[in-house]
This record gives C-alpha cells, structure tokens and sequence, in this order.
C-alpha cells in the first residue's frame, strides 16, 4: 500500500440505506485493461467480500462545469484503500489529469436495484444463522456464507444426518419466513470489544482480535454477530426465503436458499 495514502472511510458502515453522497478524490490510476481504478477519501460503494458482491453505479463531478461520468463496475478494498474500478461513459478522449485533480469533490451514486438485492440476501444469510438455532441445529458453526445471487448459501461445519435433511429443510423454511413475517429492526454499530461479545452471545469468533472494536450486526432478537455488509432495515424487508437445498458432506453442511421478489 502506498504509505501516502490513508484508509478509506466506509460511509455506508454508519447509513446502510445511503445510495448518495461527496466524497474527495485522492488519486486514479488505469489498468492494463484500460479501466481506472479511482481511490475516495470515503465511500457509500460496498466493495466485493464477506460472501457479498460490489456494488455498482457511478461518479460524477461535482461541478456544473463537468460532464464527466464514471461507470463504476467493480469496487474491492486493499489493505484499508477501496478501489472503484470502471471505465469513463461515451470516452471522448477527455483530459483525466484536468477532470481527475487530487483533491476534486465528486459525487457518489450508488445503483439502487443492486444494494437492495445484495443487501437481502445478505440478511438472509444472517436469519438462517438464526433459524439453524431455533431448529436444533444451533451446535453447528458458522462458517463462511456466499451471498451472490447466482446461487447464495452458507457453509456449517458439522453434519445432519441423511434421514433428517428434509425433515429439517422444512423446519428451516417455516421458520425463516415465521421470522421475516414477524420482522424486526436491522442495525449494525462498531462496538467495544466486550460490549460486542455481551450482543454476540457472550463470545467472539476467534478471528476478531481481542481489544478489537467489531462491527456487529444484530437482527431483531436474534443474537449478534460481526459482520461488515450491507443489510436491510427491517427483517420483513427479506420478503420471503426457500431453502432450496441442503447438502452435508466430509463434516461440512451447506444450506442453499433464494429470497423472493
């Protein structure tokens, strides 16, 4: 990481529902692809990782004078700097070292569609961590969750047995969309390291550091758990969920489902 640069504040970990905002451009580079890699001194974009997609949209300047648009295709974070990849729309051949000065305000603009997509299947992700406990399955652990539409689903370690997978795919259905009918206010707030723990259940995941402040995001009644995404605002926002499919294999459960539209 250049050392001149300071980390990117992520906007959105403070407003979820913020698709708008300025931010300072602090310095650009392009790629061999010919894309251009645009670094903020903040961001409302959420870059790709924890199981959930980037998102997308675009920049502008945020000056009268300027008809400069940026296609923002890609967004992914490095050692605390977010990248916004993506090309200049309808390129004209425009002067990037004119319309792209260290220090210029631009105007950030995040598709609508997208966050709201990514951000309930994210949720539900979270509500299935719920369900598995409210159906017995709480002694499996969490493990790591893939959150993009083509085919979302979260990872336990520990199995079911065989003679019990559809049994329990029904319970798990019944019980999610019990929850999502039920709802219940979505909040995520970086918190004292023992503070998050209480919310969490009493304990931590061991990859979050001791002394640490987590993001911790809590769903209704459920307990908490860190997480850095973007979520709904309510739990009935989720709308409905399937469980499509539930695989367990070489100590590993896999539980596959969609959100309704």
């Amino acid at each position: 990481m250049d050392s001149t640069l300071t980390r990117t504040n992520l906007d959105y970990y403070d407003d979820m529902l913020k698709l708008k905002s300025i931010a300072i451009l602090v310095s650009f580079s392009k790629g061999d692809d010919g894309r251009l890699a645009l670094i903020l001194d903040s961001t409302i974009f959420h870059p790709q990782g924890g199981g959930q997609p980037a998102d997308t949209g675009f920049i502008t300047i945020a000056t009268a004078d300027s008809n400069f648009k940026f296609i923002v295709q890609d967004v992914r974070s490095k050692d605390g700097i977010v990248y916004h990849y993506g090309v200049i729309e309808e390129d004209s051949g425009c002067d990037l070292q004119v319309e792209l000065q260290n220090g210029r305000e631009v105007l950030l603009h995040v598709d609508e569609s997208r966050r709201k997509l990514y951000s309930r299947l994210h949720s539900a992700g979270h509500l299935l961590d719920g369900c598995m406990q409210n159906v017995g399955l709480g002694h499996l652990e969490p493990g790591k969750g893939y959150h993009f539409p083509d085919g979302p689903f979260v990872e336990y370690k520990g199995t079911i047995p065989q003679n019990e997978l559809q049994s329990k795919q029904k319970e798990l259905e019944v019980e999610a969309n019990a929850l999502i009918s039920r709802g219940g206010e979505v909040s995520a707030a970086v918190l004292p390291y023992e503070d998050a723990s209480i919310l969490c259940g009493g304990s931590l995941p061991d990859y979050i550091p001791e002394g640490s402040s987590p993001r911790i995001l809590k769903l209704g009644n459920l307990p908490g758990c860190p997480c850095g995404g973007t979520h709904v605002s309510n739990i009935s926002e989720i709308m409905s969920m399937k469980i499509s499919r539930i695989r367990t294999k070489k100590g590993m459960t896999k539980v596959f489902y969609t959100v309704g539209s």
